[in-house]
Formats: structure tokens, C-alpha cells, sequence
């Protein structure tokens, strides 16, 4: 809204003061109301030399605390990824590669059950150009990307960055935001958003000063975190190996070996400290090396790669086969001689070997462990591996020091005995069922529907149902001992397994399954989204289908849903009944959780479904509006799409970008909720009551 006097307006002396009085309320107005409009994105951008018509064009971005951005390298079916186009290529320079990203985190989004990569704190991307036309003056790029928190934002970015008539590094200026053009949200028309007089050069110099604090700070504490959960299940997974048939019974041996062969105690402990040191060095040699050949980028891609999923189903089906008794991974025997051989010789050396033949010896036992940490390490960068081969080695090598250190504790260990191999057995079952994820992710990418949520819950229900009855003795395999009886912690085991698998059953009926969440293909990613028969979660029946308002169709939980205004405004005064708007984005994980979590409340649902009339718009619905229905913002910002179209609806009208955002009106538009016009990521209590309080006030 741009607001001009003209030159010959004249205003009476008298009522000069009213004006100005009037102009600063409506100024502090229309401030509150915009101060909702959030950027946590702030971008800069430059261009450097590389070689003689070779140049990079870098783009810093500098994201605000606890928020994400995708990368470009996020899977499809998952949040928005990061798009990068350049709309003056042609003729004028080409582009060499893909552009590379600084480093990224990865992890599993159980919403939409793929893993998601994202920028926490920073983003530095680079695209190497090759320029063919000496008389370019610009490059026109331009960013679409989502940025989220509890709440999502689809933003747009557009950059115009000068390139010099001489390639000197020292003249290329970094190009600020206030000399691009502005950062837009999809559809927002610019003057809804107040700017701050501040000049170009402290701009650039507060993004700089951002972006150096970020790369000390917060990397370091963003990344801190996962790294110390891959060490902490790394250590279990270390530990659980301690349990196996192939390590248990060396620790005795290994410990006595070094109490006897040395002069004295403390040259025993010394030997023992050494024999743990190196198997942690070995280890994390391991991690290393994986680091080292593939690379963050590689092992990242390698993640969400459908050929790599499918490939580790295979291989964990055959460790899982394996740990279940059907044959015996090992290395080659001649290599376990060798390093005998070397470990014969004693000193230092020797004992490095004795720790290199234990790796070895043990691999039947370990590698099935091993290989399934350092996958799922390596999703978070080069030094995932490294990290979580030494949280492995350091819960095997303790044991060997501590023993070596108190002798007499190893007359406290248990016997080995056939509960050894029970560990084993234990290990292949779950090895067997985490086989099924990645069975699963491949399935998603592909959009095959092969193994979808119910086939899914069908195939654990038997796995885990098969480990209940091994727990209980029911069952036995090939390298089990005879027994009469099971022990106490057995039978705890077995209960706890048993309860899990019936607690697994209800979601072939349209349960959430929470505690598994991350795990089963999502609940629309199934034979039948609304429950087995129709009997689930929010079900509906093909009678209530028939018969949808025009325009409508049935969406979460079986809720009659609008996705066109106007068609949802008709209906609601045909009905006479409040209206909710729910401003969406098909990519927007935290929407998919309140539909999920809180939609779904008993107390919540009922409302949703005979209470209101429910219109959700997606802002990011890439269909093209017909060329009539297209238009021009004030800002002159083209709106082209039926999500531009939303968006700049939610803009203008709330005063927000956020997604999920959700509005309570009568027909003709008016707000219903007087104290919290909207609402967005919350809880079901507080959706609830102003849900409440909304329909309440509907006349």
C-alpha cells in the first residue's frame, strides 16, 4: 500500500494536529498488524573469478535459531526442496554441475517416511558457471525454498548479481539484499512488509558478522547434539555386541592371557589398557576409511538412494539369516593366521595384532551390528562414522581394561552357555525387522505401493510374534541347546516382545501406532487410509462418500473438506454454519502432525466433522490459474498459481505466512475468535478451546 500526498493537497492549520494523530495510529496499526510477517531466511550474495571465462556465483544464507531450511537434495514425497533456476542462461553463460552445498543434516521424517536434508543455522551454496557472452552485466537467479519451525514458510528469493567487466576477485563487491530486489513469500505483496532505513553497507556487514558467528556457534552446537546420539547407540550397539557367542568367551580368556604372561600386575594392566586402545583405534580407522572414500555428500545421497535401500534390505536379510543360524559369515581363515602369526611376537606390536585378530575373529558377530551403525551415521556427515566407530569400540574395549584392571571380577561373570546364542538369535529377529525399512523406503520413493502401512504391520506382527515364541521356548534353531526350562529374564523379554506385537495389531484397523511412528509407511500410504472395513481411526462409509457437496471431498479422518473458497463459502450459508480455513501446504510436515495428533482427539474430531465448514488451502498447489484468474499484487508480484493465489490471500487478509495457520469466520469473512484471531502449531487443549470459543461466537 504505497501512500502519497499530492503536491497541491492543502490541510486546513486547525486540523493538522488530527491528521498527524491520525497518520501515527494508523502507521503503530498497521505495524502491530505486520509484525507477524516472518523472514528467518536472510540472503547475500556475490561473484568470484575462477579462471578466465570461468566464475562461481555463492549465496550465504544466515537462518535464524531453531529453524531449517531443505536442500535441494531433499527426496520427493517429503517437505518442499530447495529449488535454484536461472533466467538469463541462455546465450549468456552455462552452468557446470549441479550447485554444491555446505554441509547439511539428514534425518527421518515419520510424516512423510522419507529422510529429509536440511540447513540448520547457515547455507553456502556454489555454482560454477562458464560465461559465453563478454558483454553479460548480470545474473538473474532466483531461489524457491521452505523454511519451518513449528510453523512453515514457502519463500522466494531473487537475486541480481552484477559481473565486472574485469575479473579482478578484489572488485567483485558482495551484492547486498538491499541491492537485490526483495526476498518474497510466494504471492505476498511487498508493501505488507515494513522496512527498516538501514544502509547497504551495515547490512552487509551484519549478514557477514552472522555468518562467521553461525560457523563458530551454531554448527557446533546443532551438530554437537547428533553426533552424541550416534555415539550413545553406537555405545549400545558396541555393547550388545559384548553379548554375542563370538566375543563373550574371549573376554576370560584375552585377560588371564595377559595377567600370566606379564612380569608383574601392573605390566598386565598396562598390556590390557593397550589391547583396548587398539581395538578403538582399529575401529575408528574403519569409520575413518568409509569417511574418507565416499564423503559426507556421497554417504548423504547414498541414504535416500532407492538402488542403496534396496541393496541393505538384502544385506541385513542375510546378517539377519545369518544370526538366526542359517550359516556362519566369516573372513578368510588364512587372514586370522597371519595375524596369529604377528601376535605371537609380543611387545606392543603383538598385542596391536591380538586386537586386529579379535576384529576378525568376531566379524560373524560384529559386522551385522557394525555395518547397519556406520550407514546410519554416515546420514549425518563425515564424521558420523568416525564418531560412532568410537562410541562401538569403547563399550567392546572396556570390558577387556576394567577385567584386566580387577581380576577378581571375573569370577562375577556368567558362564558361557546356549543364552549367548539367545543374544544372537535376539539380534537377527530385530535385524530381520529393520530389514523391512528399507524395503519400505525404496517402496515410497518409487510410489510402487508394494509394501504399503498394512503389508508393512503384517510382516512385523510375524516377525515380532515368531521372537515371542523363540523367547518362550517354542520354538528352537539350529544352534540351540536343549533346555527344560527358560530363565526369569527370558520370560520378561518374551512378555515385553509379546506385548509389543499385539500392541502392533490395531494399526491394521487405522491406529496412529505412535510409538512406531517413524517406522511403518504412513496411515495415506495404505490399502485402506480410513481402516481395514471401513471400522477405523475417523472411517467413513461408501454411503457418506456418495453423497459430498458439490466441490467437496473427504480428507483427514474423514472430514468433508473444501479446497476452493468459494465453493466452501456457498456451502457454509447454505448450511448456515461457522467456516474454518486451514491454510496448508502439501510439504509442510508440522500440518501433517496436528492432522495427525490433534485432529484425530476424540474431543476435537466430532467438532471438525458436523461443527464447521472446512476449506484448506494449499499455498504451495503448483496447478497454473486459468490466464483470466491470474494477476498483478500492487507490488506488482505475478500471481499465476493457485498456491501464489492462497498465499497472497493469507497475506493480505492475516498478516502471516506461516503454515498451519487456522482462522474461524461467518460466511461474509468476518473473525470469530475476538482475543486469538489465529492459530497455528499447538497443542489439543489450546486448539480446542479456541475452537471452542470460535463457533461460540457464530451467529
Amino acid at each position: 500500500m504505497n501512500f502519497t500526498l499530492n503536491k497541491q493537497t492543502v490541510i486546513p492549520r486547525n486540523k493538522g494536529i488530527k491528521f498527524l494523530l491520525s497518520l501515527l495510529i494508523f502507521f503503530f496499526a498497521f505495524a502491530d498488524a505486520n509484525a507477524q510477517m516472518i523472514e528467518p531466511v536472510k540472503w547475500t550474495s556475490k561473484i568470484e573469478k575462477k579462471s578466465e571465462n570461468k566464475a562461481v556465483l555463492i549465496f550465504d544464507a544466515v537462518i535464524e535459531k531453531d529453524w531449517h531450511m531443505y536442500s535441494q537434495f531433499t527426496p520427493d514425497g517429503g517437505p518442499l526442496a530447495l529449488e535454484i533456476s536461472f533466467k538469463n542462461q541462455k546465450g549468456n553463460y552455462e552452468l557446470v554441475g549441479k550447485a554444491k552445498e555446505s554441509k547439511t543434516k539428514t534425518a527421518f521424517n515419520d510424516v512423510f517416511g522419507v529422510n529429509e536434508t536440511f540447513f540448520e543455522g547457515k547455507a553456502h551454496i556454489e555454482q560454477e558457471i562458464t560465461i559465453i557472452n563478454p558483454n553479460l552485466k548480470t545474473v538473474e537467479a532466483e531461489f524457491d525454498y521452505q523454511v519451518c519451525k513449528e510453523v512453515c514458510i514457502n519463500s522466494n528469493k531473487k537475486f541480481s548479481i552484477a559481473v565486472p567487466a574485469v575479473f579482478k576477485k578484489e572488485d567483485i563487491p558482495v551484492v547486498s539484499e538491499a541491492k537485490l530486489d526483495e526476498t518474497k513469500v510466494v504471492g505476498l505483496a511487498v508493501d505488507t512488509v515494513s522496512k527498516t532505513a538501514v544502509s547497504e553497507k551495515t547490512e552487509v556487514q551484519k549478514a557477514d558478522n552472522d555468518v562467521a558467528k553461525v560457523k563458530g556457534d551454531l554448527e557446533q552446537s546443532s551438530s554437537s547434539r547428533s553426533l552424541w546420539s550416534i555415539f550413545f547407540f553406537a555405545f549400545l550397539g558396541g555393547f550388545a555386541a559384548l553379548f554375542t557367542p563370538c566375543v563373550f568367551p574371549m573376554i576370560p580368556m584375552t585377560v588371564s592371557f595377559f595377567t600370566k604372561q606379564s612380569k608383574s600386575r601392573a605390566k598386565g594392566i598396562r598390556n590390557a589398557v593397550i589391547y583396548g586402545l587398539s581395538i578403538i583405534g582399529i575401529y575408528v580407522s574403519l569409520g575413518f576409511l568409509v569417511s574418507f572414500i565416499f564423503g559426507a555428500d556421497a554417504l548423504n545421497s547414498l541414504a535416500t538412494n532407492v538402488y542403496f535401500n534396496l541393496g541393505f534390505f538384502v544385506l541385513l536379510i542375510v546378517f539377519a539369516t545369518s544370526f538366526l543360524g542359517g550359516f556362519e559369515i566369516m573372513l578368510p581363515n588364512s587372514w586370522a593366521n597371519k595375524v596369529d602369526q604377528q601376535a605371537d611376537k609380543g611387545g606392543i606390536i603383538g598385542i596391536l595384532f591380538m586386537a586386529l585378530a579379535l576384529a576378525i575373529v568376531s566379524f560373524s558377530c560384529t559386522g551385522p551390528i557394525v555395518g547397519p551403525l556406520l550407514v546410519e551415521a554416515a546420514t549425518n556427515g563425515i564424521s558420523g562414522p568416525i564418531v560412532g566407530m568410537l562410541g562401538f569400540s569403547s563399550a567392546l574395549a572396556l570390558p577387556f581394561m576394567l577385567f584386566a584392571m580387577f581380576p577378581g571380577w571375573l569370577n562375577s561373570l556368567p558362564k558361557s552357555g546356549g543364552w549367548l546364542n539367545t543374544v544372537k538369535v535376539f539380534l537377527g529377529f530385530l535385524e530381520l525387522a529393520f530389514a523391512f525399512k528399507f524395503l519400505s523406503n525404496a517402496d515410497l520413493v518409487l510410489q510402487l505401493h508394494f509394501l504399503e502401512r498394512e503389508v508393512f504391520l503384517v510382516i512385523w506382527i510375524a516377525i515380532f510374534a515368531a521372537l515371542a515364541l523363540y523367547l518362550f521356548g517354542k520354538i528352537t534353531l539350529p544352534h540351540d541347546s536343549p533346555t527344560n526350562h527358560i530363565s526369569v529374564g527370558r520370560l520378561y523379554l518374551g512378555l515385553i516382545t509379546l506385548a509389543f506385537t499385539i500392541y502392533l495389531i490395531p494399526g491394521l484397523w487405522g491406529a496412529p501406532l505412535k510409538l512406531i511412528s517413524a517406522f511403518p509407511p504412513p496411515q495415506q500410504y495404505s490399502e485402506s487410509p480410513f481402516g481395514i472395513g471401513g471400522s477405523g481411526h475417523g472411517a467413513v462409509t461408501a454411503e457418506s462418500a456418495k453423497n459430498l457437496p458439490e466441490g467437496a471431498e473427504l480428507g483427514p479422518h474423514g472430514i468433508v473438506v473444501f479446497h476452493d473458497y468459494e465453493d466452501g463459502v456457498a456451502y457454509a450459508k447454505k448450511v448456515k454454519k461457522p467456516i474454518m480455513l486451514d491454510f496448508t501446504g502439501y510439504a509442510c510436515v508440522n500440518c501433517r502432525k496436528m492432522e495427525s495428533n490433534v485432529w484425530s482427539e476424540a474431543a476435537v474430531l466430532p467438532i471438525l466433522k458436523n461443527d464447521v465448514v472446512l476449506i484448506s488451502l494449499y499455498v504451495d498447489d503448483k496447478r497454473e490459474l486459468p490466464k483470466e484468474k491470474q494477476f498483478v499484487t500492487e507490488a506488482g508480484e505475478k500471481i499465476e498459481t493457485t498456491g501464489d493465489k492462497w498465499t497472497d490471500f493469507m497475506i493480505s487478509k492475516y498478516k502471516t505466512n506461516t503454515q498451519p495457520l487456522y482462522v474461524i469466520t461467518d460466511a461474509e469473512g468476518n473473525n470469530l475468535n475476538s482475543s486469538k484471531p489465529t492459530i497455528s502449531y499447538v497443542g489439543t487443549d489450546e486448539y480446542l478451546k479456541w475452537l471452542k470459543e470460535g463457533i461460540s461466537n457464530f451467529k
